[in-house]
């Protein structure tokens, strides 16, 4: 009789899971324009709506909602900020650059690493840092000018938003050492959704969808941001961290598949080139900064601080 495998059993279901959570991140930025308000409204409305079931998520883990720490209100600020250029450059460029550039975002985190905790990369990861600027630079210099109100504005706004996501990823990482997922996401959204309510007002936005089909965009942005995130980070307690990287990569991909079926987006042959040139390097990133392997345990370890900060996963 043949023994079930210990592999693949334990690991398939994570990745499934992961693959349909990647999936639904991918709705985001289409979300973001059928909510019939401003950018910053939309992420509100994303917040507001993914309260309630955040605090029921959050309070069946142990300890319970609780108090937030700082790192966990420092996380909140960062989402903040990362959410209003995001929500801006999803209006401003096409879907497929926003969602693209914004994964630059462990390139940002392992050159902090480089700079400021003076842990030096190695080699495979100098020529990824190359790649991907030269692909960010390509897709921002590629657009046909159709895509968007602001093309170069938003590229600039999509770039930006890996800086703000690199703080998140490191606030988030230091909360984690006393809470869990949930009670921190609770708190970064519930910080957040004042936050971006004030913005929208600050900037003038429209705050309210006109229509119920805008109201409806609104909930299933709330929804998307509590089963996308969550799922993701569920599977990441199970998955290596090298797989999660690579699989997440189909964000950007269904994003710009969606762009161009409910907007008719198109993407020029110089901004196909940088787009995939900053995937191969996100993916190179990752590879090196790969832990060596370790003996097969039976579990897939959860992802360290020595496996490379993981693909932009939660919007």
């Amino acid at each position: 009789m043949t023994a079930p495998s210990p592999r693949t059993s334990p690991l398939a279901p994570a990745l499934a899971v992961l693959l349909v959570a990647a999936c639904v991140l991918g709705l985001a930025p289409i979300l973001v324009r059928l909510t019939e308000t401003g950018p910053a409204a939309a992420g509100f409305w994303r917040f507001a709506f993914a309260l309630p079931l955040l605090a029921v998520l959050a309070g069946r883990e142990p300890g319970g909602v609780a108090r937030p720490s700082k790192w966990a209100l420092l996380a909140g600020l960062f989402f903040t900020l990362d959410l209003s250029f995001w929500h801006y450059g999803i209006v401003m460029t096409s879907v497929a650059n926003a969602t693209v550039l914004c994964n630059l975002t462990p390139v940002v985190v392992t050159l902090f690493a480089w700079v400021v905790l003076k842990e030096k990369p190695r080699r495979l990861f100098l020529l990824a840092l190359a790649l991907a600027m030269g692909g960010a630079l390509a897709m921002a210099a590629g657009a046909d000018g159709g895509q968007g109100t602001n093309p170069l504005l938003g590229d600039l706004f999509s770039l930006s938003v890996a800086v703000w996501y690199s703080g998140y990823f490191l606030a988030v990482k230091a909360a984690r050492a006393t809470a869990g997922a949930m009670r921190i996401t609770f708190w970064a959204t519930l910080l957040g959704a004042p936050l971006l309510f004030l913005v929208a007002l600050g900037l003038g936005e429209d705050v309210l969808p006109a229509t119920l089909a805008g109201w409806a965009a609104c909930v299933a942005m709330g929804v998307m941001h509590v089963f996308g995130q969550g799922g993701v980070a569920w599977a990441l307690g199970r998955l290596p961290a090298s797989v999660t990287a690579v699989t997440i990569l189909v964000q950007p991909v269904v994003a710009a598949l969606l762009g161009w079926l409910v907007f008719g987006e198109t993407l020029t042959p110089v901004q196909a080139g940088g787009g995939a040139l900053v995937l191969v390097a996100v993916i190179l990133a990752q590879r090196s900064n790969r832990a060596p392997a370790a003996p097969f345990s039976g579990l897939a370890a959860e992802p360290s601080a020595t496996a490379g900060p993981p693909q932009r996963e939660a919007r």
